[in-house]
């Protein structure tokens, strides 16, 4: 017999409320069910401060999670990636893989900056090149491809998918819109061209989209507030990286948004293996120098 549902609110509330005091009360979204711990779970998780998809996933996956054990547990927030109705492993047709913990992510403009930090050492770089010109993206991604040879740098090109394959690059990064928009083809055509993925995340719903692609990496932002784009989601901060972190343990994993040097001992306390950095490196006096204290930072 499950506690009555107020009571069951105000527990989840009162075990998890310091962890994300941040973030404002969402309106309680239509309930997708009249399973008691579901309709409570999804009260808390509005309350606090989870917009209406990322609280329907949560209040699914704390139902689950009570099936599983035999009773409820306002204490225990759920991480177990079969309660989110993740794969399981190994997957059946997963992305080519990266190493575990691809340290110092720099997402540059262009393959000159692309070339530069790779020769600064910067393990893992990102071409996010800006262009409707195909011309134009098909010369920066062979250019980019070119600038990390000789280096040890691995190259994601940010969404120009076929350009990436046609010049052999190591993988493709997408936003959770561009993932979207391919189709299975499009995927397969990725996949088996031996391109890893990595893919953008912005809380639990688009966590289990990007998990239904057995994805190479996950991507997951943006963690502190940033001038870069007009994010739809607040910035998500260390207490939800953390949660995220567990439940995506299977994954290589990338903090990205707004991570300066300062903030790099508590996003790896989170578990993370890489943060990805852009205005840390494309807006420093010595960009070089820049990347070495980052690098250090990650070590640390």
């Amino acid at each position: 017999m499950h506690a009555s549902h107020e009571a069951m609110v105000q527990a989840i509330v009162h075990h998890h409320g310091a962890a994300y005091a941040d973030f404002p009360a969402q309106p309680v979204p239509a309930a997708a069910s009249d399973e008691p711990v579901y309709r409570a779970a999804l009260a808390a998780c509005s309350a606090l401060g989870f917009i209406a998809h990322d609280a329907d996933c949560l209040a699914r996956a704390w139902a689950a999670q009570t099936r599983r054990l035999g009773s409820f547990d306002a204490a225990r927030w759920p991480d177990e990636p079969a309660d989110f109705g993740l794969q399981p492993r190994p997957h059946a047709q997963p992305f080519a893989p990266c190493p575990q913990r691809l340290g110092l992510y720099a997402v540059l403009p262009d393959a000159a900056w692309v070339g530069r930090m790779a020769r600064a050492g910067v393990p893992t770089v990102q071409l996010r090149y800006k262009s409707q010109d195909g011309g134009a993206i098909a010369r920066e991604v062979q250019a980019a491809v070119q600038a990390v040879q000789g280096t040890p740098a691995l190259l994601f090109i940010n969404d120009h998918w076929r350009a990436a394959i046609a010049a052999g690059a190591y993988g493709v990064h997408l936003g959770q819109e561009d993932l979207d928009a391919l189709s299975s083809d499009d995927l397969r055509a990725i996949r088996e061209a031996g391109l890893r993925l990595g893919v953008s995340t912005h809380g639990y719903a688009e966590m289990v989209r990007a998990d239904a692609a057995s994805p190479s990496y996950v991507a997951m932002g943006a963690v502190f507030p940033t001038t870069l784009k007009k994010m739809a989601t607040v910035p998500q901060g260390v207490a939800r990286l953390a949660a995220y972190a567990r439940l995506m343990r299977g994954y290589p994993q990338v903090a990205i948004g707004g991570i300066g040097l300062e903030q790099f001992p508590q996003v790896l306390a989170t578990g993370v293996g890489s943060i990805a950095v852009v205005r840390a490196l494309v807006n420093a006096d010595e960009p070089e120098a820049a990347a070495a204290r980052l690098m250090r930072a990650m070590q640390a």
